[in-house]
């Protein structure tokens, strides 16, 4: 009896079609993620990139195309489950929990018990001024500080796709650097896809790009070839 051919991708969504109350937001975007890779999702604001995200881990369900993990499909499941797959999620505009301390947002976030103590060192690694910011509510922490708590909640439990909504907006330039270099760690152990505004970050993060154009995916392929394409550059993300 042979054996179960690997995907060749960790995620696949093909042409889904995805709608906010009576809106038709997505009208047709496919994304090909492979294993152990970082992958951007490019363009204008509105453009449809968050309920790209929102749409994988089921919070804004599609109602056509289908989305497979690992080669099986999630599209209709709800959000606990396909997270409980080994997806995690960090959505925008640093979601923490700001009146419980960085440690009770850890603790909160275990899909097992003990999953913090097994992660606690790969984390602190990673995040430094978390450990030394235990006991400090999560209100407490400056901008940049709340969004690698959100970031390090998503590494408690053991995940194989981290989906990262904006990791750069609003952090100054060394923090922005921080942030960088803590997302290129942890993806040699978990394949990354991220929505990222800024250019300039997200050529020096992504392997791969996918641009959407109004809910509809354009253009898909390498980071080093769409950094050398000036037109395609200028014409999707209004970047000179």
């Amino acid at each position: 009896m042979s054996a179960t051919p690997t995907p060749a991708h960790i995620l696949e969504v093909r042409g889904i079609h995805t709608f906010i109350g009576e809106f038709h937001i997505l009208e047709g975007v496919t994304v090909e993620v492979p294993p152990g890779s970082i992958t951007v999702l490019l363009g204008r604001n509105g453009a449809g990139k968050t309920t790209t995200l929102r749409s994988i881990i089921g919070l804004a369900p599609p109602r056509a195309g289908e989305i497979a993990f690992k080669g099986v499909p999630i599209h209709g499941l709800r959000a606990h489950k396909i997270a409980q797959m080994g997806i995690g999620y960090v959505p925008e505009k640093r979601i923490i929990f700001r009146d419980l301390t960085v440690g009770e947002n850890l603790l909160i976030a275990e899909r097992d018990k003990g999953d913090l103590e097994r992660k606690a060192d790969f984390i602190f690694g990673l995040f430094p001024d978390l450990k030394r910011l235990y006991h400090l509510p999560g209100g407490h922490l400056s901008g940049g500080q709340q969004q690698m708590l959100a970031i390090a909640r998503a590494l408690v439990a053991d995940n194989s796709l981290l989906l990262i909504d904006e990791p750069s907006e609003g952090l100054a330039p060394v923090l922005i650097e921080h942030m960088m270099e803590a997302i290129r760690q942890l993806s040699a152990s978990t394949t990354v896809l991220l929505v990222e505004q800024n250019f300039q970050v997200a050529s020096q993060l992504a392997e791969r790009y996918v641009i959407i154009e109004e809910g509809i995916s354009v253009h898909s392929g390498l980071m080093a070839d769409l950094v050398q394409d000036k037109a395609l550059i200028t014409t999707y993300l209004g970047v000179a």
